[in-house]
């Protein structure tokens, strides 16, 4: 006899706060959640019914996990792909495709991917060294990115002129034209087995200046309607054209000409998702195990304007994370706290979220940036 989602054990490569988010999902469906990670103090391990210590990118390590659980997902594209590949030929559930991980772990192969399927994206050369960047000196100003194990801005730079080819990576990688974006953009397309397509509208990430992340995130983005359609239909081409389940963030920018450029993509939930726990009818993280779980589809409307603020961990402190600022903020109304349980901070490093929603957008921009002067992560 088949079983339904709920007989199902659910097994995630990474314990981190996506993951944690999530589980925090699954406990409303009595999900069993499986995690590996190498972490032994992964903000998983606590909150799940089995936590298994190992290693994401070793094949013993992935496929001895995964013969343990009915369907495996992702929460972080570095894995070791050929083990959910073999995972997958004998019979087990394994989504996102292993072979679209495969794909999407590498920005090369991504981007000659949009090329191909005629997806909207910046013109872009493929290198496999340092000197290869250096004899690509009229393409400048361009964006040099690594090929695979680039994130959270690692692995990206901007080479303006010849005079900063001498920081080009010597690994195989990309040099993209720097485009002149008007904004950044990201939509949460999701899947099913059914072949259910749905979008999250359209958000409006700001990144920290230094650290190359998203510092700031607001939904929905302030774009024209006929934008907006143009950014859901490319979000949902892309899923399409890869034949993805599951969940799958398209990040794009809005050029200054009024185009639409897919950048990146990331087949997992995702930081321009957080806010969709208060702020939409469907959380991103149970949307991805509905598509993962093939159940319904959930709705994606926005209830309320909202902005997402990320905790980083305050430049100059490491060690044991003392959190500052806490009582002061949730004594503000529409203020919603995510913690994710990392002992350790260090300059930067993603320690939680706050979710604002606010009717005023106006009003939601300033409380923002308020917050993010108001709650402090030091050690």
């Amino acid at each position: 006899m088949q079983k339904n989602y709920q007989q199902k054990t659910l097994g995630i490569l990474g314990g981190g706060q996506l993951g944690r988010m999530v589980i925090q999902s699954a406990i409303n469906y009595n999900i069993d959640i499986h995690i590996l990670d190498p972490d032994s103090n992964a903000p998983c391990k606590t909150i799940c019914q089995k936590f298994v210590q190992g290693s994401l990118t070793d094949f013993d390590t992935v496929y001895a996990f995964g013969r343990e659980c009915d369907v495996i997902t992702i929460e972080i594209e570095n894995v070791n792909t050929d083990a959910l590949a073999k995972l997958a030929k004998e019979g087990k559930e394994v989504y996102p495709q292993p072979h679209l991980i495969k794909l999407i772990q590498d920005k090369r192969s991504q981007k000659s991917f949009y090329e191909e399927r005629g997806i909207p994206t910046a013109e872009f050369i493929l290198t496999e060294n340092k000197e290869d960047v250096h004899l690509q000196v009229d393409f400048l100003p361009a964006v040099n990115k690594l090929g695979r194990e680039g994130y959270d801005g690692r692995g990206v730079q901007i080479l303006k002129s010849k005079e900063e080819l001498h920081k080009a990576f010597d690994a195989p990688g990309l040099l993209e034209k720097l485009i002149d974006f008007e904004k950044e953009i990201s939509v949460i397309v999701a899947r099913n087995k059914q072949g259910e397509v749905i979008t999250y509208p359209s958000v409006e990430c700001s990144f920290h200046p230094t650290a190359n992340l998203v510092e700031f995130l607001f939904a929905p983005a302030e774009i024209s309607p006929e934008l907006e359609q143009k950014a859901q239909e490319i979000a949902k081409k892309v899923i399409l054209e890869l034949d993805l389940i599951g969940i799958l963030a398209v990040e794009m920018f809005v050029t200054k000409e009024g185009e639409i450029l897919v950048n990146e993509i990331a087949p997992r939930p995702h930081n321009s998702g957080h806010h969709t726990i208060e702020a939409n009818f469907t959380s991103q993280f149970e949307q991805h195990l509905r598509a993962v779980l093939d159940m319904p589809l959930g709705n994606t409307d926005l209830r309320c304007p909202a902005a997402m603020v990320n905790l980083l961990g305050e430049d100059g402190y490491s060690g044991e994370a003392f959190v500052e600022g806490l009582d002061e903020a949730i004594r503000q109304k529409g203020v919603y706290i995510h913690l994710y349980g990392k002992k350790l901070t260090k300059p930067f490093r993603k320690m939680g979220h706050v979710t604002l929603l606010d009717e005023n957008v106006e009003q939601l921009k300033q409380r923002a940036k308020e917050i993010k002067e108001i709650i402090k992560i030091k050690a």
